[in-house]
């Protein structure tokens, strides 16, 4: 035996007037919702421009002078050079002269400290090695200062991750898209390691 409630619902829904009512709720609901999400997606997009204009982002850098390692004697340095070593310092030396400290033995007279000897006046040097130690000169900090606000946005992912300055200058002189025009010709095939504000300049095709 069919129950009383479920006959009267099924006599409801024959009804034209029941089911113009279930579709003018549903209908109700979908623009409701869409609406607000409509609402919260320019919300977002109000806040990020307001945070690109108007508040600079914040960075991890440190531009302070005074790192941990100094203390403890121990310095990071950019490891991978066959020939030369830049210690977090500045100091750039041939890497027999490195202490096991991982510091640049500064008593060489063979070690330089911010030294830019392959570097050229727009930030661009030709060893990797020269371009980390004068990305590391205390005049530079205004420089990088501007390159970090100027690439907040481009860049945020491959800068934001760094610590301090000397990490920022390792990540900076690497070569990257900025270094390359067509995608596989160095824009500059000598100085193409860059610290500067900007890229080399596009070589004529």
């Amino acid at each position: 035996m069919v129950p009383c409630g479920a006959v009267l619902w099924r006599r409801l829904l024959r009804k034209r007037w029941v089911l113009g009512v279930v579709f003018g709720l549903s209908l109700v609901y979908f623009l409701t919702s869409t609406f607000k999400q409509e609402e919260r997606m320019v919300r977002d997009r109000n806040l990020l421009q307001v945070q690109e204009h108007e508040q600079p982002i914040m960075w991890k850098v440190k531009f302070s002078s005074g790192n941990s390692s100094q203390l403890s004697n121990q310095c990071r340095n950019s490891v991978q050079g066959k020939l030369l070593i830049t210690d977090e310092l500045g100091y750039i030396c041939e890497r027999k002269d490195l202490l096991v400290n991982g510091c640049c033995n500064i008593n060489v007279p063979s070690t330089k400290l911010y030294s830019c000897d392959s570097c050229l006046p727009n930030g661009c040097c030709s060893v990797y090695e020269y371009c980390v130690s004068c990305c590391l000169q205390p005049s530079k900090q205004h420089l990088l200062e501007r390159f970090l606000n100027r690439a907040a946005i481009a860049f945020q992912n491959l800068f934001m991750a760094v610590e301090d300055r000397f990490e920022l200058c390792l990540a900076k002189c690497r070569t990257s898209s900025q270094s390359v025009q067509h995608e596989n010709t160095y824009r500059d095939p000598i100085a193409k390691y860059c610290y500067g504000e900007y890229p080399p300049e596009l070589l004529p095709v």
